[in-house]
Order: structure tokens, then C-alpha cells, then sequence
């Protein structure tokens, strides 16, 4: 088997079966009596070891055997969940994980797990075996072990597989005549044989010793088939220069060790000591599927790659249906215009569902924050309840690879900073256990993240001071400044209000990082603190970040887009309306002063005279609770555009986030209204 092939799956899988491994641990330990729990945590790592040896990761198959082995003592009540078990799983979990990561990124997945066995052994070997498992031991001794036979679990499992689906294990030990030769060849020919009649799982010695002539005058083989002994025998015995053939059924034989009937029924190991026949394999597989689903499954898998690719060329779709758009108008041809609705309406469509393929559960994400807070609990000596609430919101895939170091840094912020220590929320009147509440929701084209806290909530004074000695502010301005207002400034490069540093938080450094990714994802971080109440870190996201729906405004000869998501209400402002505060244009806005900002200023867009135009075209543009006004020449209308990067020599552009190509074929510049929103 070519393992390369595989690589995507492998690590699909193996990340899908630790993130389970992770999550019932955790139910597990809330619920150390559920052996329905430790049943789907031993198939989860079984697998995993299944997969890995297959593969030839040999660290992952040692670590995971031993983590299986230990399962299984707890699954047969030999052994009692404890904390120090619980601990030293999730430890394993991470080295797992590390393993996975590695081979990920082009690495062997080694790592030393020796002190990982060596734990798990001894757990193992201190389990107290129950009377019931002592009681069979007598049994046990009197049947043949599978383990006699060379044997491994993998081997094992499929040999039960096989049972279940009718068919029956046989070994055979096949004896050449001493005058034969070519020894290499005829064994080849007894393997070609066998093949027509069922599986060979096994061969001692290995498949290249025997094809190499490498063995005495015999080989054993073991065999699955559906057929009887006599006609194995004849089909054998057909091959010239074959003096012996015996066959025992090992439908009979025990394994003290063997794993029992709910074992995952696709796995199977293919080193060099043995062939499967995959189409078999897979035949088996999906009878046992069907058979257990009443359907067959209508999920594939598809490297993100290849979306990718598709996307960027229905970009190229959606420019030329623009193009099409306004030839159809300047011919005024019905037939065109019709074909060109009809394209409109089947791209739309198109649209919707390539990028709903890009769309993935936030709950990749959420997913690692379970542990990642009980971990922190223990270090903080605090009682922490984490509640995720919103997992299944789906987010561009884009976004979901980017948002999960920010979300790391403002969770373990809130623990640290936030959730005070138990005797502390004792004296307030709190509950001991402080709530931690991880939410995500949907709102028009963007995706809120919430990060809730019940505890102290932010220090005004502490924040107001650090934020005038740091000379963001003065005395006088902070006087003004409502809480919210001031509990911002925490976003700021290099502000801290901790009294010392820890290993969690508080080194003056990461939530301006946390605020820079945010924004570099088009989004933005609100914070709202009641002081005794706790804290909410509000994140908003975009859907998408390639194609947006923006509004395309014309200033002199130039053409802007300002994306939609970003624009309050558009205004026609009267002369006489505009009014000056320190010098600057700014506007009543429903009651509120916004500044008006002069695109044609920002960008020297050059006018061969000044205008003295009485009405002044202005979009109402937002971030956070900030607004600001932009000047516009016109409104041309809504247009859904691909966001083109403007490239290397173009970067950090002020107030640009990239280009467009609109339908007349003209570049048009994509503002960036954070950066204009005074």
C-alpha cells in the first residue's frame, strides 16, 4: 500500500476520533460510572491504533495500545476512573495530538512516549481485578490463545470481523516436495489459488521470504474464507509440486485478550507479512454498514485545495457575468437579456453553495476549549463552568484557520482576570464555580463569538490610570469616557493592569494581537463590563471573505466599493446642514455628531475645480459604536464583487482592503472603512 494516498484521510480521521476521545473524557469524568461513555472511548483510540499502525506510526500505535488496554479494564470493571487516570489520558491526548500535528505538517510523528507507557503500565498493572474476571482465568488457560498462533489485535479483529459476516478462519500449513525448486513461484501459485476463494491475512514467513524462496519446504498460512476444508484442500493441492496440505478451523480457538463484538469494523492492518485484498475488505465494510444503516453513506471527503481552486474560478464567473450584465443593457437584445437573467439567477445559486462547502462548524475550534479550562482551573486553583452554547454556527473556513489563537488568548484572559477565586466569589455572594459562556450566533452576513464571564469584571480606575500614564488619554477626556469606553483600551498595544506576571496572562502583551487578527479578518472586538458582574468580549466576524456585497460610489472619475456590512444608512446632507466642531466637518445624526470624512481628500482624487454643490451624497459607516460619515460624489448601487488582493507591491494600502474588476471591465478599489472611522 502506497501510504501517502492515505496521509489526508489518516489525519482526517485521527483528528475526528481524538476530538471524541477529548470530549467523552470529559463527560466521563463527570460521570466516571457510565461505561456506555468508556465504550466509545475505547473504540475512538482502538481505531486511532488501527490507523497509525497501519500507516506506520509506530509511537501512536505503542501510545494508544496502552491507553486501549487501560480502557479495557475500566470498560470490564477491573478498574475505577480517578482523577490521576483522568489526568494521565489527557496527557496522552496531547501527545497524540502533537504526534498528528507533526505528521501533518510533513514530519515522521515520532516523539518519546516511553514515561506515557510506562505510566499507563503501571495503572494497568495496579488494576484490581474483579472476582467475575478471576473466576474465568481457569477457562481461559484451557483454551488455545490466539496469541500461539503469531497473532496480533488487528489480526485478531478482522478474524472476528470475518466471523460475523459467515466467514470462517482457517490455518494452513502447506509442504513442498523436497525435489521442488522453483519455491518462490509455486507458493506464489498456492497464494493465487487461495485468492479466488477468500482472504489471506497472514503468512509465516512473511510474503517476501516466501515469493524469495526464502523458507524450508513449508509455510503456514492463515485464511478466511467461506468454503469448506475439502474444497480449500482441492484447490491447493491443484498446484504441481505441493507433497502436503493440512487445515485446522480456528473458529474454535479463544484469546484471553480479544476485543469484543463492538469493535469499529474497518480496520486492517497491511504490512509486509501479510495481503489483503482490499476489495474484499471493502466489501465486508460496507455489508456491515448497510446492515447496521439500513443506507449507505453520501459524504465525500474533498481536499479543501480543490474548493479553493473551484471558488477562485467562479470568481472569475461572477466578473465575466457583470461584463455580460452590461453588454446585455447597451444592445437592448431580449433574447441576450433573458440568457443573461437566467445566468444571473443559476450563478447565484452557484455562488450559494460553493460557498456553503467553505462553510465548517465553529465547533472545530470550540471543541479544544473543554480541556484547555480544566487545565487552567487546576493551575489557577479556581472552579471554572465552561457552557458553549451556538457550536454548529458555520464560519468560512478561511476564518475558522485564523480566530482560533484570538479565542485561546480571550478565554484564558477571562479565566485568569475575569473569574475571581473561590473564596473571593464566596465573601461577594457569588457561587464558588465561576461561569465561563462561549457563544455563537449568526446576525445578517456576519458571525457574532461571545466570550461571557460572571466575574469582577474590568477595573475602571486600574484601566483609566494605566491609559492616561501610557498618554491615550487625559485626565479630562477619561471624566467623559463611559466604562465600556474605557474598558477598550485593554486593546491596546502593550497594556496590562496585572500585578505580576503569570504563566497565563498579564505579560503586557496579546490583546492588541488579539485585536490586529480580528480586524485583519475584516471583523471587530467589542468589550461591555459591569464592575462585580463580569465581562462580554464580543467578536464580530464576516460569512465570507472573498465575495462581498458592497456599495459602489463614485468620486470624480473614480469608483469605490464600500462593503455593505460595514454602512449604517446612506444620507443626501444639504449645505446648509453641515456644520464645524474643532475645525472638522461633522453632521447630526439622529441626534448624534458623526464626522464626515472627504474621500476625494483621502485619496487626492483630483477635481479640476472646487464644487460648490449645495447636497453632498454621504455614506453612514460604523465600527463598534463609532460612526463616521464618508462624502461621496454619488451612489451608483449594490453589486456583489470578488475581492481581489492588490499583491506584494501594493500591501497596507491606507483605507484599502483590495480591488475589484466591475462589468465594464474597470478596477475598482475596496475601502477598508475601519481605517477611515474617526
Amino acid at each position: 500500500m502506497e501510504a501517502d494516498q492515505y496521509l489526508e484521510m489518516f489525519l482526517d480521521e485521527s483528528r475526528e476520533h481524538l476530538q471524541a476521545v477529548n470530549d467523552n473524557i470529559l463527560k466521563l469524568e463527570k460521570q466516571p460510572h457510565d461505561l456506555d461513555l468508556v465504550n466509545e472511548i475505547f473504540r475512538s483510540a482502538h481505531t486511532l491504533k488501527g490507523m497509525a499502525a497501519t500507516m506506520g506510526y509506530e509511537d501512536i500505535t505503542s501510545l494508544t495500545h496502552k491507553m486501549e488496554n487501560v480502557l479495557d479494564m475500566i470498560r470490564n470493571r477491573q478498574l475505577t476512573v480517578s482523577t490521576t487516570i483522568i489526568d494521565i489520558v489527557f496527557s496522552a491526548i496531547e501527545y497524540l495530538e502533537d504526534m498528528v500535528k507533526a505528521i501533518g505538517e510533513g514530519n515522521d510523528g515520532k516523539k518519546d512516549v516511553t514515561g506515557l507507557v510506562h505510566q499507563l503500565d503501571q495503572i494497568e498493572k495496579g488494576g484490581q481485578v474483579t472476582t467475575a474476571a478471576q473466576s474465568n482465568t481457569v477457562e481461559e488457560e484451557n483454551l488455545i490463545n490466539f496469541d500461539e498462533l503469531g497473532l496480533d489485535e488487528f489480526q485478531i479483529t478482522i478474524i472476528e470481523q470475518a466471523k460475523e459476516q459467515g466467514f470462517s478462519p482457517y490455518q494452513i500449513t502447506v509442504t513442498l516436495t523436497d525435489e521442488c525448486i522453483l519455491k518462490g513461484a509455486r507458493a506464489y501459485m498456492v497464494f493465487e489459488s487461495l485468492e479466488e476463494q477468500g482472504e489471506i491475512i497472514r503468512t509465516n514467513p512473511s510474503v517476501e521470504e516466501i515469493e524469495e524462496g526464502d523458507f524450508a519446504q513449508s509455510f503456514s498460512i492463515i485464511f478466511l474464507s467461506k468454503e469448506g476444508v475439502d474444497i480449500i484442500k482441492t484447490v491447493i493441492v491443484k498446484v504441481s509440486e505441493v507433497k502436503e496440505v493440512e487445515i485446522s478451523n480456528l473458529a474454535s480457538l479463544s484469546n484471553v485478550n480479544q476485543p469484543s463484538s463492538d469493535m469499529p469494523d474497518y480496520e486492517e492492518e497491511n504490512t509486509s507479512s501479510q495481503i489483503i485484498n482490499e476489495e474484499t475488505a471493502a466489501t465486508i465494510e460496507k455489508t456491515t454498514q448497510a446492515e447496521s444503516s439500513g443506507h449507505t453513506s453520501k459524504t465525500i471527503r474533498v481536499n479543501l485545495e480543490k474548493i479553493d481552486d473551484l471558488l477562485n474560478l467562479f470568481e472569475e464567473v461572477v466578473i465575466d457575468r457583470s461584463r455580460l450584465e452590461v453588454i446585455a443593457e447597451s444592445l437592448s437584445n431580449q433574447a441576450l437579456t433573458d440568457t443573461v437573467e437566467h445566468m444571473r439567477r443559476v450563478s447565484t445559486d452557484m455562488q450559494s453553495l460553493i460557498l456553503a462547502m467553505r462553510m465548517v462548524p465553529i465547533e472545530q475550534v470550540f471543541n479544544r476549549f473543554p480541556r484547555m479550562i480544566r487545565g487552567l482551573a487546576r493551575d489557577l486553583n479556581k472552579k471554572i463552568n465552561l457552557e458553549i452554547i451556538g457550536a454548529d454556527t458555520e464560519l468560512d473556513r478561511t476564518v475558522i484557520d485564523e480566530i482560533g489563537d484570538p479565542l485561546v488568548h480571550l478565554i484564558r484572559n477571562s479565566a485568569d482576570h475575569g473569574i475571581e477565586l473561590p473564596e473571593i466569589r464566596k465573601q461577594s455572594g457569588k457561587s464558588e464555580e465561576g461561569n465561563l459562556i462561549l457563544r455563537a450566533f449568526h446576525s445578517g452576513n456576519h458571525v457574532f463569538i461571545e466570550i461571557e464571564d460572571d466575574g469582577a469584571g474590568i477595573n475602571r480606575g486600574k484601566v483609566q490610570a494605566k491609559a492616561i500614564e501610557n498618554g491615550l488619554i487625559s485626565a479630562s477626556e477619561a471624566e467623559i469616557l463611559t466604562d465600556d469606553q474605557i474598558a477598550n483600551f485593554i486593546l491596546s498595544s502593550g497594556f496590562s493592569t496585572a500585578d505580576k506576571v503569570s504563566n497565563v496572562s498579564g505579560r503586557g502583551v496579546g490583546l492588541d494581537v488579539v485585536k490586529s487578527k480580528i480586524e485583519s479578518l475584516g471583523g471587530q472586538i467589542t468589550i461591555e463590563s459591569k464592575a462585580g458582574k463580569g465581562s462580554v468580549f464580543s467578536i464580530q466576524l464576516p460569512l465570507t471573505l472573498s465575495i462581498i456585497a458592497t456599495l459602489l460610489v463614485k468620486v470624480k472619475q473614480e469608483t469605490y466599493a464600500v462593503p455593505l456590512s460595514s454602512i449604517i444608512e446612506t444620507v443626501i446632507l444639504k449645505k446648509k446642514q453641515m456644520m464645524y466642531a474643532h475645525g472638522k466637518k461633522v453632521m447630526d445624526f439622529r441626534g448624534k455628531i458623526v464626522p464626515l470624512v472627504s474621500l476625494a481628500a483621502v485619496f487626492d482624487v483630483q477635481e479640476e475645480e472646487e464644487s460648490d454643490t449645495n447636497v453632498y451624497s454621504v455614506v453612514i459607516v460604523k465600527k463598534g459604536e463609532k460612526l463616521t460619515g464618508l462624502i461621496v460624489d454619488s451612489f451608483i448601487g449594490q453589486k456583489e464583487v470578488v475581492l481581489k488582493s492588490l499583491g506584494n507591491y501594493l500591501k497596507d494600502v491606507f483605507a484599502i482592503s483590495g480591488a475589484t474588476i466591475l462589468g465594464d471591465g474597470e478596477v475598482a478599489l475596496i475601502l477598508d472603512p475601519n481605517a477611515l472611522i474617526k
